[in-house]
């Protein structure tokens, strides 16, 4: 069965490749037992779909009336069949505090549904104000498996080991300045201009602005182990020695 077969199924939610290489999962239900079940019979279809796969949850279509949402109970659903949440989308007060409190990206909600059409001429609107940049995210002691440490509006800074399981996520660049086993995400809100270095590459996932190579590739590569900065040219990242 082909990927187009199986995102044609339907049901709980609906899944979605976005532009920039990340799977955007769309609920349109708040039963994790339900939506555990239907990943459970995808992956039995096929094992290799979910595999490590980058995932942002866009909980912001979910109907009206829904209960509360249990956000770390949905991620270990989510985890358990190899979707790594690296951000939400949502609109709900109750969504964006979890996240926060997990210190968890969140997007802002899409707004493709139920826009009215405004027949009045629109006023030219002032041009909003450039995003601050916020001061860099340091960190001194190691980032072990399972842990989730995420710069919001700057860089970040790893001072000791990442180890594999780990997640680092910035809006700007990423330095970690010993060895790197876990997963590194810059630019992960479109900064094409971010930048990874690390002290040894041993990564699982390195990925700019969305686009990425996974370990499979990365030990191919001949500065496997060494000193490296990573950068975006097009579509491409561009592995060189540090």
């Amino acid at each position: 069965m082909s990927q187009a077969d199986l995102l044609a199924q339907d049901p709980v939610f609906q899944l979605k490749g976005s532009m920039l290489a990340i799977t955007v999962m769309e609920l349109a239900h708040n039963d994790l037992e339900r939506l555990d079940a239907q990943l459970t019979e995808k992956v039995a279809q096929a094992p290799a779909f979910f595999s490590n796969t980058p995932l942002v949850l866009a909980l912001d279509k979910l109907p009206e009336g829904e209960g509360e949402l249990d956000l770390a109970e949905l991620m270990a659903v989510c985890r358990r069949h190899g979707l790594r949440t690296l951000a939400i989308r949502a609109s709900r007060e109750s969504d964006v505090a979890a996240a926060e409190a997990m210190d968890l990206p969140v997007l802002p909600p899409s707004g493709a549904r139920e826009r009215p059409l405004d027949p009045a001429p629109k006023k030219v609107e002032e041009k909003p104000p450039e995003p601050e940049h916020k001061p860099s995210r340091i960190i001194t002691s190691p980032v072990r498996g399972g842990q989730q440490v995420y710069a919001q509006g700057g860089d970040l800074i790893v001072l000791a080991p990442v180890s594999a399981g780990a997640e680092l996520l910035a809006d700007g660049n990423i330095h970690v300045y010993a060895p790197m086993r876990g997963r590194a995400l810059a630019g992960i809100k479109g900064n094409t201009q971010a930048r990874i270095f690390c002290q040894q590459m041993g990564a699982e996932m390195l990925s700019i602005a969305g686009h990425y190579k996974v370990a499979e590739d990365l030990r191919r590569d001949p500065l496997w182990g060494d000193a490296i900065q990573v950068s975006l040219s097009g579509d491409v990242l561009n592995i060189t020695r540090l």
